[in-house]
């Protein structure tokens, strides 16, 4: 997407508001009632919840009754990772196994005790070494093990083959959890197929509002008994406080419209990715794509030229209009060494130049030309920089 002469490729950061979803937030603002109120204004703020509750089980093959609104995917993981996770008739979990390459809303926003956590490795592709979860689950003994795993990585777009994780992890009788906030709406995502305890969303990855997010769970056979945010029985109980309902309407009109074109969107982003790459690989020879040996959603790939550090590239991409990021924009808008990275084993100094090209609902063919445009300049200056130091 153009706007003016700007190219927005940082769609894993945030995309933009789909104009059918703002249409579907305006009217949900103008609406007067308060979603618990039983008279008829209250009925029609609550049938917009109930609307988007559904429209987002369907994007994921869950049930609308186990669908849960929160404010995003960091408070939805905040409220799911926690001991008091259970299946009915069981005990909680002991213990939390997390990939290392989690997003920070796992990595740091789980509610278990330092000592009770443990980093799973993963290789040089950032796939999750499976031998070493094997070995921790059959050593936990009687413990009860809960493991999260990110169905896609926000950097990278790497994807986890999460239906072989969650069959180990049931086979030693513990409980999955997958944040699915990058994958929903960008591939195939089945509660079911996933075998999957529970996943996360979140609004403004589809092109749906900021401050929107669920916590799904795979039946009403569960419970969480420390509830995060703790007052009213709002969302059964799951998630008081009085629901945003122009956001939520919001997440559901995102929802729709992301599984309605779901297969022939994401064949038009892998065309248009592949087309992207080829190029940074024509001008860069020297080039490394992050993951490109592993399965990755079809609109993400990163990349690192040697010599070239993230933030002087940023800067250069900026001002030749093109936006683009280094990695996560959840780090107060920092440029800082990647710990996906770091668990890759990725060379800190190549590492220290790794960008991040998103694509989505607005990109089109003349974006990915202008960021081959300007990749030409941005290049040419460091080999110009190159040679002259030579």
């Amino acid at each position: 997407m153009a706007i003016g002469q700007r190219t927005y490729l940082d769609h894993n950061a945030t995309s933009p508001l789909r104009p059918e979803v703002a249409e579907a937030v305006l009217r949900a603002m103008q609406l007067p009632g308060n979603a618990s109120s039983i008279h008829t204004e209250g009925r029609a703020a609550r049938a917009e919840i109930e609307t988007a509750r559904v429209a987002v089980a369907k994007l994921v093959g869950a049930r609308a009754k186990n669908v849960f609104f929160t404010s995003g995917g960091t408070e939805a993981a905040n409220l799911v990772l926690t001991p008091s996770l259970r299946r009915l008739g069981q005990s909680g979990a002991a213990r939390l196994f997390v990939g290392a390459t989690e997003h920070p809303c796992v990595l740091n926003g789980h509610r278990f005790l330092a000592s009770k956590v443990d980093v799973i490795p993963v290789n040089e592709h950032g796939i999750l070494d499976l031998a070493w979860l094997k070995t921790r689950l059959e050593g936990a003994g009687d413990e009860r093990v809960l493991v999260s795993v990110q169905l896609a990585n926000n950097e990278t777009g790497v994807l986890q083959p999460m239906a072989e994780i969650a069959r180990l992890v049931r086979e030693h009788g513990g409980l999955i959890h997958t944040d699915a906030v990058q994958a929903a709406g960008r591939i195939s995502v089945d509660l079911a197929g996933l075998g999957v305890d529970a996943l996360t969303l979140s609004a403004h990855k589809l092109g749906g509002p900021k401050g929107a997010g669920a916590l799904v769970l795979a039946s009403d056979q569960y419970e969480i008994g420390e509830r995060l945010i703790r007052g009213g029985g709002q969302e059964k109980n799951y998630r008081a406080g009085t629901e945003n309902v122009a956001a939520i309407a919001g997440f559901g009109a995102a929802a729709e419209l992301a599984l309605a074109g779901l297969e022939r969107e994401a064949e038009r982003l892998r065309q248009l990715r592949d087309e992207a790459e080829a190029h940074v690989r024509r001008i860069a020879p020297d080039a490394l794509v992050v993951g490109s040996d592993a399965e990755r959603l079809p609109n993400t790939f990163a990349f690192a030229i040697p010599g070239l550090k993230a933030e002087t590239a940023l800067i250069a991409f900026d001002l030749a209009g093109i936006a683009l990021s280094s990695g996560s924009a959840c780090s107060s808008g920092k440029v800082k060494r990647s710990h996906v990275l770091d668990a890759m084993g990725m060379e800190p100094a190549l590492a220290e130049g790794v960008l991040r090209v998103s694509l989505g609902w607005t990109t089109t063919k003349e974006d990915v030309i202008r960021f081959a445009e300007a990749c030409e300049k941005v290049v040419g200056t460091l080999y110009k920089r190159r040679a002259s130091a030579a």
